[in-house]
């Protein structure tokens, strides 16, 4: 099966020679980093089947940890999981997306910090700004946002994904205001309050002038979903939470300088192919590796963690469980890949010199 990391193992060479005096550095530690991943140059431990028929050896290198590599995202995923049961609410819950027009992506690329963190906080206080109206929520609401900029083919699509508890508080902290379990709040009248957010934000900063003013005149994707129930909202959010531009499982093939990879289309709902230069694949992929230290969690209203005071008066006036009565996914123990016994540890493996691909 053809890895990410053969890609760059292959190809990272000549890409770094083309474009490494412009590759912005977290860009390049994404590439060492997934070429190392889970290989000798990470060091490790060795194990030995614990069957005394078997005593398989089984060599256990370190993930690299980076939050772009393809094989160390779903461990993430399961304990962010497990590290959100103490904010659950128990009711229904919605997915509120807001995506940034094609007009911005440029200056979005160019200024990722700057302007992804706009994003988030003026599709927050939009949000925030809507529900309070006593028509819908009528009180203060909580959210938790997750970033994600990459459509299934891996062209650049900036957009923040949140889910969010269906309800309030009043303002007096008195009541939990709840909304309808099938409606939260009008896109209609959404899209244009986050635009005008977004907006008036960039106009502080040196990029307003570089913008067409007719993107203030379009109309901005917004939507909104209901998702169920506080458990059914972690599982729609999580994957956005560690989810990268591609998994090894849809590279389908590398040869001849070329990279074919598959996703579902999400007009037609088809699975379809796409074939790049492979230089072309790593850009495009890059372009998703988001500036080193930038947050792309984010929570706001009462789950934000200076008002998590307001978050217990919430859980209180819905009666939500203790957090003790939430069993977590318990790990599974090495197996040994031949008998399926249990591994022990035999001695760690030394971690040698880092190096570029």
């Amino acid at each position: 099966m053809v890895e990410l990391a053969d890609i760059f193992r292959r190809h990272g060479p000549e890409y770094i020679d083309r474009f490494g005096p412009h590759m912005l550095p977290s860009h390049q530690r994404a590439v060492q980093d997934i070429v190392a991943c889970r290989t000798e140059q990470m060091g490790g431990h060795l194990y030995r089947c614990e069957n005394p028929d078997c005593e398989h050896l089984v060599y256990a290198y370190h993930s690299c940890g980076n939050r772009s590599c393809p094989k160390c995202g779903q461990d993430k995923t399961q304990r962010w999981i497990e590290a959100q049961y103490d904010l659950l609410l128990p009711t229904h819950y919605f997915l509120v997306t807001f995506t940034l027009p094609g007009e911005l992506r440029p200056i979005a690329r160019s200024n990722q910090k700057l302007v992804y963190d706009l994003l988030f906080r003026s599709s927050a206080a939009a949000l925030q700004k809507l529900a309070r109206d006593p028509r819908f929520v009528g009180g203060n609401i909580g959210m938790i946002g997750a970033l994600h900029t990459w459509q299934r083919d891996m062209r650049y699509h900036p957009h923040v994904h949140f889910i969010v508890p269906g309800g309030g508080l009043s303002p007096d902290r008195s009541a939990w205001l709840s909304s309808s379990p099938d409606f939260f709040v009008p896109v209609e009248a959404l899209s244009p309050i986050f635009r005008a957010k977004f907006r008036d934000a960039l106009k502080k900063t040196d990029l307003f002038d570089s913008v067409s003013s007719e993107v203030w005149q379009k109309n901005w994707v917004v939507h909104s979903k209901p998702v169920g129930n506080a458990d059914n909202a972690l599982k729609y959010l999580a994957p956005y939470v560690y989810r990268i531009a591609i998994t090894n499982n849809r590279i389908e093939k590398l040869e001849n300088g070329h990279v074919t990879f598959r996703f579902k289309n999400s007009r037609t709902r088809q699975c379809q192919t796409a074939t790049l230069p492979a230089i072309d694949f790593i850009r495009r992929f890059l372009q998703h590796v988001l500036p080193k230290g930038f947050v792309k969690v984010r929570y706001f209203g009462f789950l934000s963690p200076n008002k998590r005071n307001l978050l217990a008066v919430a859980q209180y006036l819905l009666g939500r469980i203790h957090p003790s009565e939430i069993i977590p996914v318990a790990h599974q123990p090495y197996l040994c890949p031949l008998c399926g016994s249990k591994l022990c540890r035999v001695r760690p493996l030394p971690t040698l010199t880092r190096a570029p691909p």
